[in-house]
């Protein structure tokens, strides 16, 4: 079961370079500074650094349908990285005012450089800043989710998002705007596939280093990837199931069997 969340009112943001729509630093009353990351939506990626982050941002823009922009990669990921800093800056007019953060301070780390916490964020109008970017079409309804300080259930958490998202890409808001509807199918399929393709290479030929053991009640979301038949999407889940008490609990989640399990219990602990 997820720690129960805890409020803090009257938070600040503090403007940084390297923020984007969904993370950005933030400070409490008491002086306190913390990485925000917002459950169960993805901004598209604004800072690409590394050939991760370069995968994510392809993934994103198959995901809303634009990798035919321009008949030109270099257009298509110019056009993807300008909403993501529409984002940014969205975000940024809506904090503008004190604002109330909802966490559990569960870690929310993506690539494992940065210390993150997940959190829902409340503005200052009672509004909930990742339903607010996603009904902008300035986000997707993806990422970890949780039971929510309004009483929603995870489920139910998703579904609302989801709905926004439709919602938005129905009447052409932000990104959805650019969409390519016939292609988008071919794209998102393409990515699953690629996805699915990834895990396969990974099982074969690992990137952990030898000996090393990934804790699946700590690891980042990108260090649960390196396991073998791990992708995002299956990453996210095991974050969302935390904690475990077993190594055995993994069969909890949705897509992880028996099979799955044996390959991965050599690479995994429990701490």
């Amino acid at each position: 079961m997820a720690a129960e969340l805890e409020s803090i009112p009257n938070c600040k943001l503090q403007v940084t370079d390297w923020a984007d729509g969904d993370s950005f630093l933030i400070e409490t009353p008491e002086g306190d500074s913390f990485t925000i990351r917002l459950y169960g939506v993805d901004c598209v990626e604004l800072h690409v650094g590394d050939a991760t982050d370069a995968r994510r941002l392809r993934s994103q823009r198959r995901y809303f349908g634009i990798t035919g922009f321009g008949d030109d990669t270099e257009k298509s990921i110019e056009l993807a990285k300008s909403f993501g800093q529409m984002a940014k800056e969205e975000t940024v007019r809506l904090l503008a005012k004190p604002f109330t953060v909802h966490t559990s301070f569960a870690d929310g780390r993506g690539d494992g450089k940065y210390k993150r916490i997940y959190a829902f964020i409340e503005l200052s109008n009672g509004e909930d800043l990742g339903s607010a970017l996603v009904a902008k079409g300035l986000a997707r309804a993806f990422g970890v989710s949780r039971s929510t300080y309004r009483g929603q259930s995870q489920g139910e958490m998703r579904e609302s998002l989801a709905d926004l998202e439709l919602q938005a890409a129905k009447r052409g808001l932000g990104i959805w705007a650019k969409t390519d509807w016939e292609k988008l199918p071919g794209e998102r399929r393409e990515d699953r596939e690629e996805e699915e393709a990834l895990a396969l290479a990974v099982d074969g030929g690992g990137k952990l280093p030898e000996g090393a053991k990934v804790n699946i009640n700590t690891a980042a979301r990108d260090e649960l990837m390196l396991l073998p038949g791990i992708g995002e999407v299956m990453a996210i889940r095991i974050i969302e199931g935390r904690p475990f008490k077993r190594v055995e609990d993994l069969t909890k989640v949705s897509g992880i069997g028996e099979g799955t399990l044996k390959k991965l219990r050599d690479s995994v602990v429990v701490e």
